[in-house]
């Protein structure tokens, strides 16, 4: 008889654990779920508001936004260059010691990868030189 009731407490305390880490886990996903909502807000006004800056700072829509959009261009060059750099130097390094053809294009690759990298670069400066010096 009393291994019954030492059984039934046991469950009695397993099943309470358990709905309380479910009700924790229901409030816990709940703060994340609102607290990723805000941080979405959060993102999407600072970069209307760094939009908005690049429109004031150019002293037009048009000028801005493709300010804006170069800087952006600019960021996020960076990575996807690092990466096609290392895809084509596996190409070169790796499968070209065996065939020669894919040698060649690993190399091109990299050359224009790099190339693209410094265009992306550069230009939103020479932007700006072109645009608000010429302009005013």
């Amino acid at each position: 008889m009393r291994k019954k009731v030492a059984i039934t407490i046991m469950i009695i305390i397993c099943v309470s654990i358990l709905f309380s880490i479910v009700v924790n886990a229901v409030e816990t996903t709940n703060i994340i779920k609102n607290d990723s909502t805000v941080n979405i807000v959060k993102i999407k006004d600072k970069q209307l508001q760094t939009l908005q800056d690049y429109q004031d700072s150019y002293g037009d829509n048009t000028y801005g936004l493709v300010a804006y959009a170069l800087n952006v261009i600019r960021i996020y060059s960076i990575p996807f260059g690092f990466v096609g750099i290392a895809i084509s130097g596996i190409y070169r390094y790796v499968i070209g010691i065996r065939k020669l053809d894919v040698r060649d294009k690993g190399f091109g690759a990299m050359i224009a990868i790099i190339t693209v990298m410094l265009i992306c670069q550069v230009l939103p400066l020479i932007y700006a030189i072109v645009v608000k010096g010429w302009r005013g």
